[in-house]
């Protein structure tokens, strides 16, 4: 006998029998503002909206508050709270964070995942978390027993007791759920760890490679319908009026949607949607926007040297140290506006009802999203709930939610649960892009070839002026000046910041600002030593001075001795080899890149890292975002720019924003440091450092310095 029973009202009968019948504990942190909302998992509960979950059937789930885009998170953080908890992490479920305070992240401020934090903020809290349940199963389980804790230890999932006790912790669950909650567990010494340091196997490997992952590009949803959006082609404009009436007529479209920043098709299918799109007839306000080209944007950064400066450091006096020196370096150099190339463009889904709102799909930041929906829809926060999905790529771009506006606005509009996708092209010519920068550089040396002073003026436009303006404090946004104070020794130093709006709106990027100014400080720290005749590697080890710089030097020695660093960085055989070095997140990186140049073209034969990220969570995961990071930074420093031509975006998909191939990938080697040193952030840094160590190594071989990037092959054939 079969029915036709759809998967809906499947799960809405199969989850109300459950909740009807099971008890459970439910760990998590006391949420005020959502105190009166019922538990949604198990009536059993300590604390609603929690980190760990226990069933009274020994099922276990642990929540990841951090969006999982192929960093590693879905591991990692359970990771942290299996190791407090004593369970076997194989045996856990997962589930994704739904938006709530609990889950704020604390070194940002909200609940975002981005700028390499995710185990550096969850280091503690999700430990004690973990700590907090194994405390209460103890309890429960010596009430029980009628037994001291001191003589109950908790280990893969139960309680053991004397003579041979034992209880899982599904059979401690409801007892436990009545107990305190302790305040300050006492967490486990490093030495004692068994799940934490360990190269654990991701546990988003099995459901992604057999397609059972769900991305947001994969929600489906009874009666929805399919978006596709046309945007003005120049950044900012806005539609004025539209010709819809070819799109209307055309199969399954469904609606023609006005909204603030484009106009919708709603139709059955994608391909339905982006045909009928293709056919409409709009008249656009291009704004000011339309006046924009990549030389007038290059021509406005130069204008903005002439600007008020705000002060990042100084230390002495270094322009006095310029007027007596023996000899002086100077250079500027200049980097592009980058897209993000997520390999899944923009999407999501919205079910905007009179009474509620759904959201579904990838977002790195859901309180944003939940946010957006409470302004567009007027609906209350306990109303609107927000699904997180696994992302195709983030790397910064999935913390604007403008996507995500226009799917809530297309819904409501047209009624029924809508599903916006962009095409390549649209994720393309409409990103919020890596701010472009111009950073000029000057430095003083004495006779000996000592750097006496060095002064570092950055000028960029601020991501964080439009998303986060209070961050923003007397003119210097310390997202846009990260890595710009040099590690070395030089007794006299000024650092200064012009924030700069070009007119192009501008996001978080991968490592932000750190590719940026570290391409500045490390090729320029290679220019002073050669300007004396002096090695590079040697030159920044006289420099690294004082405990402070034991890290970098221990990377940096590292980095060079596994690479078989030669003086000057000329292997000899038509390699070369150049060298940056980095402190970003609380990580310390040394990068030696080897290439050989073959009429003007680059090949990147090696990359040797070595990274100090303080303790690891996972050592497998931390490698794989070490050659991670190379492949995108090496995207950027030989192939990829986003450039303007009356106000619209040159670059419209891969064959004319060119990434990296499996081709041109070079073999990389990973050195890592063990280290007892509070975690550090791995998503982003080593990103950084390909810039700088390509252009040395380019140098290094062809004697031409980069000051440029992406690296133009008929510089160097010239």
């Amino acid at each position: 006998m079969t029915t036709n029973l759809k998967r809906r009202a499947f799960l809405k009968a199969t989850v109300a029998t459950g909740v009807a019948s099971a008890s459970g504990l439910v760990i998590g942190v006391y949420m005020p503002a959502l105190a009166a909302a019922p538990a949604k998992a198990l009536p059993k509960v300590v604390q609603p909206n929690a980190w760990v979950k226990i069933g009274t059937d020994n099922k276990i789930t642990i929540i990841c508050h951090r969006a999982e885009m192929g960093q590693g998170t879905y591991t990692a953080m359970p990771m942290l709270v299996a190791e407090e908890l004593e369970v076997d992490l194989r045996t856990v479920q997962i589930e994704m964070a739904p938006a709530a305070p609990v889950y704020i992240n604390a070194l940002l401020g909200g609940q975002l995942t981005g700028g390499s934090t995710s185990v550096r903020d969850a280091w503690i809290s999700l430990r004690k978390a973990g700590a907090q349940a194994r405390m209460m199963l103890i309890s429960a389980a010596a009430a029980e027993w009628k037994v001291n804790e001191i003589d109950c230890r908790a280990d893969k999932g139960a309680v053991y007791g004397p003579q041979g006790k034992r209880l899982w912790y599904g059979q401690l669950a409801e007892k436990a759920a009545t107990l305190p909650v302790p305040k300050d567990p006492p967490l486990k010494d490093s030495k004692s760890f068994k799940v934490i340091g360990k190269p654990i196997k991701r546990l988003d490997t099995a459901v992604k490679v057999t397609g059972k992952a769900q991305y947001g590009i994969d929600v489906e949803l009874p009666g929805m319908l399919i978006a596709s959006l046309v945007q003005c082609p120049v950044l900012g404009g806005k539609p004025l009026s539209v010709d819809d009436s070819k799109a209307k007529s055309m199969p399954g479209v469904k609606a023609v949607v006005k909204i603030d920043d484009g106009v919708a098709v709603v139709a059955q299918t994608y391909w339905q949607a982006k045909v009928a799109r293709d056919a409409l007839k709009v008249t656009w306000d291009e704004g000011q926007g339309a006046k924009l080209s990549s030389a007038s944007i290059s021509q406005s950064l130069r204008d903005a040297l002439t600007k008020p400066t705000a002060s990042v450091k100084k230390i002495g006096d270094a322009a006095a140290s310029m007027v007596t020196a023996a000899k002086k370096v100077e250079a500027t150099y200049e980097l592009p506006f980058l897209a993000h190339a997520t390999m899944e463009p923009m999407n999501f889904t919205a079910d905007v009802r009179p009474d509620r709102c759904d959201l579904y799909g990838p977002t790195q930041f859901p309180q944003l999203a939940e946010g957006v929906a409470m302004q567009i829809t007027g609906l209350p926060k306990e109303k609107v709930t927000v699904h997180t999905t696994f992302l195709g790529g983030g790397f910064g771009r999935r913390i604007d939610v403008d996507f995500i506006v226009q799917a809530v606005q297309i819904s409501k509009a047209v009624g029924k649960p809508v599903k916006l996708i962009w095409s390549r092209e649209d994720d393309m010519t409409h990103d919020f892009y890596r701010p472009v920068s111009l950073n000029t550089m000057s430095a003083a040396l004495d006779a000996s070839g000592t750097p006496t002073a060095m002064t570092f003026k950055l000028t960029s436009p601020s991501v964080t002026s439009r998303l986060f303006p209070p961050v923003v404090q007397n003119g210097i946004d310390p997202f846009m000046t990260e890595a710009s104070v040099t590690p070395y020794a030089i007794p006299n130093m000024s650092v200064d910041s012009t924030i700069h709006d070009t007119g192009v709106r501008v996001g978080y990027w991968r490592s932000v600002s750190h590719a940026l100014n570290a391409f500045a400080n490390e090729s320029f720290i290679d220019e002073m030593a050669a300007s004396t005749q002096q090695d590079p590697v040697a030159f920044r080890m006289k420099l690294l001075i004082g405990s402070d710089a034991a890290r970098f030097r221990n990377v940096l020695e590292i980095a060079t001795k596994n690479a078989g660093w030669k003086t000057g960085g000329k292997l000899g055989n038509g390699r070369f080899q150049g060298v940056a070095l980095m402190e970003g997140y609380d990580t310390y990186v040394a990068q030696v890149s080897e290439i050989s140049v073959t009429n003007g073209e680059i090949k990147v034969h090696r990359v040797i890292c070595a990274v100090d990220c303080g303790m690891m969570v996972n050592p497998d995961i931390v490698k794989a975002q070490v050659e991670s990071s190379v492949a995108y930074g090496l995207s950027s420093t030989l192939l990829s720019k986003i450039t303007f031509k009356n106000g619209m975006v040159e670059q419209t998909n891969f064959d004319n924003y060119p990434v990296l191939r499996l081709s041109q990938m070079p073999e990389v080697v990973v050195h890592l440091v063990t280290s007892n040193q509070k975690p550090g952030g791995i998503g982003e840094p080593v990103t950084a450092t390909c810039g700088p160590s390509i252009a040395n190594a380019v140098f290094a071989a062809t004697g031409k310095r980069i000051r440029k990037m992406p690296i133009q092959t008929d510089d160097l054939k010239a």
